[in-house]
């Protein structure tokens, strides 16, 4: 109501004198309902003092103690028991709700209903959490052969529709003419079927766009990616689609001058060319032909160095690891482990590996502890806890204390998801240098304790972001379970129920076993509880007249 009046007043050209009155009165209006909670109190206390004799306090308190003293121990052992019931309930759904929202349930309740009853409570305004950069997975796998079988075999889907949505996304910004009309038919129904969301629908219309065109280059990426059964039809399929993208591009520069729908024509050939010789070069790698697969990947980077945004290098490096070609992976290192550089998992988890092959096929962890680290360990150390420090979800992974699943095609960098799509196919180069898992079990947890708050400042790199685990969430499978770190600490009031569900239940169990003892005990605890306010009624009495007295205490 006074914001109303102000509001009329404010309106109607009065401010002045009369807005900074209403403005004292409604602080006035506010700072007393602090002060309503005592009133209430004492109102209360007086009530029930007016009320005494017709209440028979005094007789109903002497009633109560009697019955105190005639409770049975069965009727402690149902009170404990019920409590500890009632108790672990509300732990279930506090636990519930912190699992699910992060927070806690009756501290939610409480800042909700009870906080504006007594004047609020001013909370720390939430930093914004920073934008989760999504990147493409280098290393993402086929969806017919690969992803979809996998869902067929285990009724599973290994893709969210968050991933996939992005996925679409990107097949439209690289397989369609940013000019509109600059293609024929076949180019329409392909501009259809990477919009579109359903498998068989994509295929019909990649099957309808070859018919209209046999040399539509993106149908034969479409029938490639979700059409192929197997990796070598696959492989098929993209080579097809490479060929007919070499024979547009050889077309256009043999032409001297060229419109914007030719030139539009010309980026999205460009952009087929390089995806479909990158696919196959992975299809060469999953059959294992590594030398061609070397080959066609190191022609690629030549060719297109201004592409290092897709992470091509990231392909060649698990070539040559699986190739044991770990000079060459040093080179590599050496010229994309630069601080201009956007860093990954696999650049930091490959450095680390090379630092730790020389030491780790002679390292006993006793034999360290009595003689300690040599440089060259040293060394290794340093090179892993900057691994972990990059993303700490990865040794999980490597040493198979979390199951790996099949990486997603999308990764958020220092996520969940990017670990995961770094142990699917880095797990096995890790095995093959002996003695490096045993190395990383043995030092990397050591890293946290040099990042005692990883959201608010780092070692080597940037602090974490806020956000990773609802965006990790969104694109890992719903059967994962997402790691997180930092981890988030329990809520008060689920810890106190966890304590309080324990102490009960512990009371119930030894008042049925020990009813005797359990008894004496709480009536010792009565006692002692009642003491202090036994010896405030004597002070009382000693310090008021004998009348004031008697007439409080008459019922």
């Amino acid at each position: 109501l006074l914001y109303t009046i102000k509001f009329e007043f404010i309106m109607t050209g009065n401010k002045g004198v009369v807005s900074d009155t209403l403005d004292t009165l409604s602080f006035w209006v506010s700072w007393s309902w602090t002060y309503l909670l005592m009133l209430w109190f004492l109102l209360i206390m007086f009530l029930i003092w007016f009320l005494r004799a017709p209440l028979r306090l005094h007789e109903n308190i002497d009633q109560l103690g009697f019955f105190m003293n005639s409770l049975t121990p069965k009727f402690y052992v149902a009170l404990t028991g019920t409590s500890s019931v009632i108790s672990g309930i509300i732990l279930v759904f506090e636990w519930w709700y912190f699992h699910k929202n992060g927070n806690s349930l009756i501290e939610q309740l409480a800042l909700t209903y009870v906080a504006p009853f007594i004047g609020g409570i001013d909370l720390p305004e939430k930093p914004a959490q920073s934008e989760c950069k999504v990147w493409r997975n280098p290393m993402n796998l086929i969806r017919g052969c690969e992803y979809f079988k996998f869902m067929q075999v285990t009724g599973n889907s290994p893709l969210t529709h968050y991933d996939m949505n992005l996925t679409s996304q990107d097949q439209q910004m690289f397989f369609c003419a940013d000019v509109v009309g600059a293609g024929d038919k076949s180019d329409e129904l392909m501009a259809e079927a990477w919009r579109t969301v359903n498998t068989e629908q994509r295929i019909n219309l990649a099957l309808q766009a070859i018919t209209a065109n046999s040399n539509c280059a993106s149908a034969y990426i479409m029938l490639a990616e979700e059409c192929a059964a197997t990796v070598p039809e696959a492989d098929k399929y993209f080579r097809q689609a490479l060929k007919i993208a070499d024979n547009n591009i050889r077309k256009f520069v043999s032409i001297p001058s060229h419109d914007a729908k030719a030139n539009s024509l010309h980026r999205r050939d460009i952009n087929i060319c390089v995806y479909a010789r990158r696919r196959v070069a992975m299809c060469l790698r999953k059959m294992g032909k590594l030398k061609e697969c070397i080959k066609i990947t190191r022609e690629l980077i030549k060719e297109f160095p201004m592409m290092s945004v897709l992470h091509i290098h990231e392909n060649l490096i698990e070539a040559l690891l699986a190739q044991k070609a770990y000079n060459e992976v040093q080179l590599l290192l050496t010229k994309y482990d630069d601080l201009a550089l956007p860093k990954s998992a696999v650049i930091c988890y490959s450095a680390a590996l090379l630092k730790i092959r020389p030491v780790c096929d002679k390292f006993f962890a006793d034999v360290t502890i009595k003689k300690g680290l040599t440089s060259v360990q040293f060394t290794a150390v340093e090179a892993l806890q900057r691994a972990v420090e990059f993303n700490p979800h990865v040794p999980q992974y490597l040493l198979e204390e979390k199951p790996i699943i099949l990486p997603p095609e999308h990764l958020l960098k220092r996520g969940d998801s990017e670990a995961v799509a770094y142990a699917f196919y880095h797990a096995a180069h890790w095995k093959e240098v002996p003695g490096s898992v045993k190395f990383l079990e043995c030092f990397w947890k050591d890293t946290f304790k040099m990042i005692p708050f990883p959201l608010e400042k780092g070692k080597l790199f940037h602090p974490y972001t806020s956000g990773t685990e609802e965006t990790d969430r969104d694109l890992l499978a719903l059967f994962h379970d997402v790691s997180v770190y930092p981890k988030k600490e329990l809520p008060f009031f689920l810890v106190f129920t966890a304590g309080l569900c324990l102490f009960t239940l512990s009371l119930a169990l030894l008042t049925h076993f020990y009813p005797i003892h359990m008894g004496e005990f709480a009536r010792i605890a009565l006692e002692y509880f009642a003491t202090p306010f036994a010896v405030i009624a004597e002070q009382l009495q000693a310090l008021l007249p004998q009348q004031i007295w008697n007439l409080l205490t008459r019922a």
